[in-house]
Order: C-alpha cells, then structure tokens, then sequence
C-alpha cells in the first residue's frame, strides 16, 4: 500500500507526519524506523501522527527515529500545529492533546508552507543542579551544561556520554550545551536521545535552556523573554513568574515549515 506522508521541519529538526485520524495503520517501530531512515524512508528526526481527540482539537502522538513512542517535542509540536491548519481542522488557534497534556498554541503568520507558531510548554518539573550543570523537565528531561563555544564542542562525543550517565538512568536525558552572548540572547546545541545525535535544534530543549539561563542571573522580571539561536534556526522564548518564584505561562516561538508532501510504498 501507499502511504501518504507530509515533511516539515522547524528550525532545521525535521518530521514526517501523518493524517491518521482513520486510524488505518499500525505504526510499528519497524514502521516508524523506517519511514525516518534519510537513505531508505522519507527522512526525519521523528514522525508524528495526528489523531482525533475527545478532548481536544486533535492528538499528537510523537515518535522518535529509533522507532519508540516518545514524550513531548516541541519542535514537532509547532509543526503539527501548522500541519492542522493546513488540513483546515483548525484557524490559526488551537488547542491539542500530547504526552504530557493540553497545549495550546497560536500561528502568528503564515502563507501555508511557512509559519511563525508560538506553543505553550508545559514545566513538569522544578530546575535543579546536576553535575555540572542543572536538570529540568520541560515535557521532555533535559540536562543544560553552559560552556565557552557551541561550535568548538563535540556535540555528539559529549552529548552521549551525558545523556547516558547513571544520573540518568535508566531512560537517559536529552543533553543541551548553552553559550551565554548578549543579555537575554544565548546560543544551544542538543544532543537528543531517541534519535542519538546532535539535531539543528530542540524546543524543549531551547525551552529549558532559557529558562535554566534566566534561573542563573537572577532575573527578577514577573515577565520576560530571551532570544535563542539554535543551528538550524532562531528562538524567542516567553516566560512570566508567580509570586512565589515559579515558571508559568511558558511560550516558545518559532518557524514551522512545509517542506513537501508525497506517497511513499509500505
């Protein structure tokens, strides 16, 4: 059988996704491994499907390339948002179920294909020190170490020792390495798991590395946002704080675009 697939990418971390709100197909590792293998598949740091909801305007349910269901992403989460508009289930609001719950999210501009969406995040869990660095929930677990230069850094090399460290066990982290530039701008490299190598970018983890860095400096502002370069694209990400310290209302913002759509033989 043919299956019909569509290709987006958001700030260079890429996916396939899939209409399956007819539910038609079991999406196997084998299957999802497949169709995200960039030699034999379609291509892409994950695959994502979008389902029917009772509660919501649709489901996200986010796969990793290594085949295995995984918790929130929030790249994919800005795409599968422009992906619904352009399947006309939603206007340019919306409101989606995902791993770690309801999201909602906003297209501020777009001409289809290319999409400006902020997200809301969801902070599962309080920042704390680990190692030398600090530890956060954002959807995803991730773990932000700041260092002198992105660039000079073996990504992959440090990235997989971390995120395999007995701190972590048994599932591991997502590892996100910060240059701190101007005030309020930083730079982030992420070695992610699940598909264990570097990708251009992560929203959970530029998510957790702005809020890391703002913990750092002692930002007292109840709002506020930094700007965050990735390398495959630019960030901003919102945040405000409650009386008592807390991370609320957390917004990332970015581009969500349509890279092509086709058939690929299952």
């Amino acid at each position: 059988m043919k299956l019909h697939f569509y290709k987006y990418q958001g700030a260079g971390n890429d996916f396939v996704l899939i209409d399956n709100r007819l539910n038609e197909i079991d999406f196997t590792e084998k299957i999802v491994e497949y169709l995200c293998d960039r030699r034999f598949g379609v291509g892409g740091d994950g695959l994502m499907l979008l389902q029917k909801s009772s509660i919501a305007d649709f489901e996200m349910v986010y796969f990793n390339s290594d085949g295995k269901q995984a918790s929130m992403c929030g790249n994919g989460g800005r795409c599968i948002v422009a992906f619904a508009k352009h399947l006309g289930i939603i206007d340019n609001k919306t409101l989606f179920e995902a791993y770690d719950g309801i999201h909602d999210a906003e297209i501020l501009k777009t001409d289809d294909r290319n999409n400006i969406v902020k997200l809301k995040m969801n902070l599962s869990a309080n920042i704390k020190t680990c190692l030398n660095g600090w530890y956060v929930d954002t959807g995803s677990p991730h773990y932000v170490e700041f260092v002198d230069d992105i660039y000079a850094l073996d990504v992959m090399q440090e990235g997989r020792r971390l995120r395999n460290d007995t701190t972590f066990a048994p599932y591991g982290t997502n590892v996100d390495f910060v240059k701190v530039k101007d005030n309020n701008e930083i730079e982030v490299a992420t070695y992610e798991r699940g598909v264990e190598d570097e990708t251009l970018s992560c929203g959970t983890g530029v998510t957790a590395a702005a809020l890391i860095y703002t913990h750092t400096k002692g930002n007292n502002s109840f709002v506020d946002s930094i700007k965050v370069k990735a390398k495959g694209g630019d960030f901003e990400v919102f945040y405000e704080k409650n009386k008592v310290g807390e991370y609320v209302n957390i917004y990332l913002q970015g581009t969500a675009t349509m890279v092509y759509e086709g058939d690929i033989e299952m």
